[in-house]
C-alpha cells in the first residue's frame, strides 16, 4: 500500500491543482467582462446625456417610429437639460432694492404705455388670451394711485399697437385687432389727453403687427413690424407729417426700409436721432382654418440688434445688447444721457424650446455707444411698461416667469413695481 500511495499521489494533486487555476482563470475572465461591461454601459449613458451628437441623431430618427422615438426624444431631452440650467441665460447683474405699489385695475400682456409728465397712460392689451381690453387707466406718479379710465376707439387695435407721444397727444399706430391671434388693422388714432377726445388719421399703406413708432424731426415714423401673416418680418418704412394732433399730409410717405424686420422693438429719439433696438423675427400665427384664429407657436429668432439713423438717408448698426432682447417696444426710458431697458424676452431654450424671459435692467449710453447691466428686476417679465418719475423707475403689467429657477412665461399681471435708481 505504501509502495502504491508514493507512485500516484504526485499526479493526482497536480492534476487536481491544475483544475483549480482553471477554475480561477475562467472566474476572473468572466468577472473583468463583467466589468468592462458595466463600464461601457455607463460611458454610454454619460455621452447620451452629454453630447449634442447623440441628441441630433435621435432627432433625426425615422418618424415610422412613432411613440418610442418621441419617447426616446423627451427623454433624452430631460438628460440633457440636468446639464444646461433653465436660468443659464440670466446674466451677473446687481439686486436693486424694489418696492411693489398699487396694482393696475387689470392684467396687461402686449398692452402700450405713454409718460406725459407725472402721468402714465396704460393702454390696450390682451387681459387674456381670449379678451383684450379697449380702455385707457391712468396711474399718477404724484400720489401713486390708479385712475381717470376711459375708452379707445371701437375701430382702435387692442394689441400689438405702434405708439408715441409729442408731450401732449399720443399717436397710436396699427396693431391686431381682437383676441387669440386675429388679424391686424391698419386704422391709425391721436388721442388729445388733456380733454380725452380721439381723432382718426391716415391709415397705413398696409397694417402691421407691433412696428417700431416714434415721432422724429416733425414726422411720424413707422417701421418694421409683423406682416399681415402675423409672422414674415417687415422691412417697409413710412413716415407721416403731424403737429399738433392732426396730420399735415393725406398719405404716408415712403422712406428708407430698416436693415432687419420685426415686431417688439424698442423706437427711441435722444440727441436728435432715432434708434431701434432689439426685437425678434416670426411670431406666433393664426392656426389654419381656426374659426377663432387660435394662436401656433411658429419659429421665432431674438436678436439684440441696435440700428441708428441720424441723416434720414442711412441706417448704421451699433454696439447689440448684452444679450437678445424683444418684447420691449414700451419698456424704456431716457434717463441721464442713457437709454434704460428693462425685461423682455431672450431666445428660447435650445433643449427644451420654451420661451425664456429677462430679468436684466439694462443701460445703453448714448455719449459712447456702450452697454452695462445696471440692476436685476424682482422677476423676469416681458412687454412690461416703463416709466420713470422722481428718481424712482416703475414698470408695470406684463408676463411674468414661473419662478426664480422657471424663466419661462406663466402669469399675465397688472402688478407695478419701482426701485430707486442711482446711475
Amino acid at each position: 500500500m505504501a509502495r502504491f500511495g508514493g507512485k500516484h499521489t504526485p499526479r493526482k494533486y497536480v492534476f487536481l491543482f491544475s483544475v483549480v487555476v482553471l477554475l480561477g482563470i475562467v472566474l476572473v475572465a468572466d468577472f473583468l467582462w463583467a466589468s468592462s461591461s458595466s463600464s461601457s454601459s455607463s460611458f454610454s449613458r454619460y455621452w447620451s446625456t452629454t453630447s449634442d451628437r447623440s441628441l441630433d441623431s435621435v432627432i433625426g430618427l425615422d418618424s415610422a417610429k412613432g411613440e418610442q422615438t418621441k419617447g426616446k426624444l423627451k427623454g433624452d431631452k430631460a438628460k440633457v437639460s440636468k446639464y444646461l440650467n433653465a436660468t443659464f441665460a440670466d446674466l451677473p447683474a446687481p439686486q436693486l432694492e424694489w418696492e411693489e405699489m398699487a396694482a393696475a385695475p387689470v392684467p396687461r400682456l402686449d398692452g402700450a404705455a405713454i409718460q406725459i409728465k407725472n402721468l402714465l397712460y396704460v393702454i390696450a392689451g390682451y387681459g387674456t388670451i381670449d379678451y383684450v381690453h379697449s380702455h385707457v387707466d391712468i396711474y399718477n406718479f404724484s400720489d401713486n394711485t390708479w385712475g381717470g379710465r376711459f375708452d379707445m376707439p371701437k375701430e382702435m387695435a387692442n394689441s400689438h399697437l405702434g405708439m408715441a407721444t409729442d408731450g401732449r397727444y399720443i399717436y397710436a399706430v396699427t396693431g391686431q385687432y381682437g383676441p387669440q391671434c386675429r388679424g391686424p388693422t391698419n386704422r391709425n388714432f391721436v388721442l388729445d389727453t388733456e380733454t380725452k377726445v380721439w381723432h382718426e388719421l391716415p391709415p397705413l399703406p398696409v397694417p402691421r403687427y407691433a412696428p417700431a413708432t416714434q415721432l422724429w424731426r416733425g414726422r411720424l415714423h413707422v417701421m418694421g413690424g409683423s406682416k399681415e401673416d402675423r409672422h414674415e418680418p417687415g422691412l417697409e418704412h413710412w413716415s407721416l407729417a403731424v403737429k399738433d394732433g392732426k396730420a399735415l399730409e393725406k398719405e404716408w410717405r415712403n422712406e428708407i426700409p430698416i436693415p432687419r424686420g420685426g415686431p417688439h422693438r424698442a423706437c427711441v429719439v435722444a440727441n436728435d436721432k432715432l434708434y431701434v433696438i432689439g426685437g425678434q423675427e416670426g411670431d406666433f400665427m393664426a392656426k389654419p382654418g381656426s374659426p377663432i384664429f387660435k394662436c401656433s407657436r411658429r419659429h421665432e429668432v431674438v436678436y439684440g440688434d441696435v440700428y441708428m439713423l441720424d441723416d434720414g438717408i442711412q441706417w448704421k448698426q451699433l454696439t447689440p445688447m448684452p444679450k437678445p432682447d424683444s418684447h420691449i417696444e414700451f419698456a424704456w426710458v431716457i434717463l441721464n444721457n442713457s437709454i434704460i431697458i428693462v425685461g423682455g424676452t431672450t431666445e428660447k431654450h435650445p433643449i427644451t424650446k420654451k420661451m425664456v424671459l429677462v430679468g436684466e435692467v439694462f443701460q445703453f449710453h448714448l455719449d459712447t455707444l456702450t452697454w452695462s447691466v445696471i440692476g436685476r428686476m424682482p422677476f423676469r417679465i416681458k412687454t412690461t411698461l416703463v416709466g420713470f418719475w422722481d428718481g424712482w423707475l416703475y414698470f408695470t403689467s406684463g408676463q411674468r416667469d414661473r419662478g426664480p429657477e422657471d424663466p419661462s412665461p406663466k402669469k399675465v399681471v397688472g402688478c407695478m413695481w419701482r426701485t430707486k435708481l442711482r446711475l
